[in-house]
């Protein structure tokens, strides 16, 4: 039986100073053993953590194609610090990669979910272009991006669930309400000044690769959403519009996480020799080849 490396849970700094509580999960191995090729750094939508069902099957999912790297996100589960809607997140997204890569990753793909999608989406941008996030630059751009269930702006009120987001973070009842039901700690400040939104960055991204992913009964955010970043990427984007999806992890379609995560290892570029605990495997490179997007990608 092929050896597999324990979890390991550790408390990892941010550039401003916060406290995120990580999990790292190796790949299952396979023939070759534990690769430490490609590494996803996982982040949450409003209100997960690690402890949440839904991010856990996320996690464990992807693990049949990666190395996986996940934390709660400032404001959530066990990390300190207040939740900024994607804004201040970038800074923990950043911690994560540069924690993947400290594990001897080669590669890292960093992959969102609704809040989560934001902050990736800003992460690559701000760090392509070297711009401060509330005066800290960000030092470990991924090699690939994904975004999954994304709002391309901010103040987002079209939709019911939406609403009651906004409730929650611009009353003081509100933000009481999500911290003893949500246990979310919102910071009563975000989004001041206004930060740049996603629309705003993803053209930055390219080349990085990138793949948007939108669920056509998605209740949080319209196809507008989607087909707007796809526009500002200049092209650059694959864009996957999912008729059967719904909204972040807790709305995944039967398959689409297994298309996400075989997708993925092509997303990131050539494979390099599969690394090993006790040094490299011969063979070929890992990684399944993606499943044909005919009928399911536009």
């Amino acid at each position: 039986m092929p050896y597999c490396a324990p979890t390991v849970y550790r408390s990892l700094p941010t550039a401003d100073s916060e406290i995120l509580a990580t999990r790292h999960d190796p790949k299952i191995p396979d023939q070759y053993g534990e690769s430490r090729d490609l590494a996803a750094v996982v982040a949450h939508g409003f209100s997960g953590s690690m402890e949440r069902l839904a991010l856990r099957e996320v996690t464990n999912g992807l693990r049949k194609y990666v190395g996986v790297q996940v934390m709660d996100l400032r404001g959530h589960g066990r990390s300190t610090g207040l939740c900024t809607f994607g804004d201040r997140e970038a800074l923990d997204v950043d911690a994560a990669v540069g924690a993947a890569r400290t594990l001897g990753y080669l590669r890292v793909v960093t992959i969102g979910w609704s809040m989560g999608a934001g902050a990736v989406l800003r992460h690559a941008g701000l760090a392509k272009t070297g711009t401060l996030c509330h005066g800290h630059r960000l030092r470990h751009p991924p090699d690939a991006v994904i975004s999954v269930s994304a709002a391309s702006r901010w103040f987002v009120r079209d939709t019911a669930p939406m609403r009651r987001i906004h409730w929650f973070a611009e009353s003081a009842t509100g933000r009481m309400v999500a911290r003893t039901g949500l246990r979310v700690r919102i910071d009563p400040g975000a989004f001041v000044p206004v930060p740049l939104s996603p629309l705003e960055l993803i053209g930055a991204i390219a080349p990085t690769p990138l793949l948007i992913v939108h669920g056509g009964r998605d209740r949080y955010f319209t196809l507008e959403h989607p087909r707007a970043l796809g526009a500002a990427s200049g092209g650059h984007a694959q864009v996957w519009i999912e008729p059967e999806f719904g909204h972040a992890e807790a709305g995944l379609s039967p398959g689409l996480l297994d298309r996400i995560g075989s997708h993925m290892v092509e997303l990131a570029g050539p494979a390099s020799t599969p690394v090993r605990a006790d040094g490299p495997a011969a063979g070929p490179a890992t990684g399944s080849a993606p499943e044909s997007s005919k009928g399911w990608a536009s």
